[in-house]
């Protein structure tokens, strides 16, 4: 190989590293853009649609979320809004069917513990913590307070001043009767930062903070 086809085959290999790269840039965006939409969906389905309206809203948004995974295999964040948003449906769906939604989720979110447990600032201890204290316990359920104390505390080892570990904490803390403690998260998730982009969300869970906030007042 003479000094002009090396030449030529070097451009070749670095034209080729570029366009993967780029490739690979615009792949990582394309997820990224994908769960803003779904991240916004669902606070649209849980904070603005009328109650009557939010199964149906819930059982689209699934079928739209699965679809993103599927698309961004072995991106996590899709994994963690797919069981975030089945989790929603099964609480507005109720009944038998229920269960098995809240299960699909526990197992969506924990292999992406597997892949990367410090995803999207411990939002996969923050859901998974959610499930065991609001699912019914053996033999109906998997729920678990034990567990569900540990993978809350986890989330808040890694987002410590977050609005959604605080506020889900503090709903575990006033189920278990503990609610001197629940109100001291409660002033810490009004504290929490803004998240820029989440607007939408910000505002109904400090919705959601203030409500649960006067009700524990009402035990001390």
């Amino acid at each position: 190989m003479n000094s002009v086809q090396r030449k030529v085959l070097s451009a070749l290999v670095f034209f080729c590293s570029v366009m993967l790269l780029g490739s690979g840039a615009a792949r990582a965006d394309a997820a990224t853009d994908a769960v803003v939409d779904l991240q916004h969906a669902w606070a649209k389905a849980y904070y603005q649609v009328p109650e009557k309206q939010k199964e149906a809203a819930f059982k689209e948004l699934s079928a739209k979320a699965h679809q993103v995974t599927l698309a961004n295999a072995g991106r996590v964040e899709p994994m963690i809004w797919e069981a975030i948003i089945l989790s929603s449906y099964a609480k507005f769906a109720g009944g038998l069917g229920a269960l098995s939604l809240v299960k699909e989720s526990r197992d969506l979110l924990l292999q992406a513990e597997k892949e990367k447990p410090d995803a999207l600032n411990g939002s996969i201890y923050t859901s998974l913590g959610s499930l065991y204290y609001k699912v019914p316990g053996w033999p109906i359920g998997f729920g678990d307070n034990k567990k569900a104390r540990a993978y809350l505390e986890k989330a808040l080892k890694l987002n410590p001043d977050g609005i959604d570990p605080n506020y889900f904490y503090a709903d575990f803390l006033q189920e278990q009767g503990e609610y001197a403690k629940a109100a001291e998260y409660l002033q810490k998730a009004l504290s929490a930062p803004a998240r820029p982009g989440r607007e939408d969300a910000d505002q109904g869970r400090r919705s959601e903070v203030l409500q649960l906030l006067e009700k524990v007042k009402k035990h001390s």
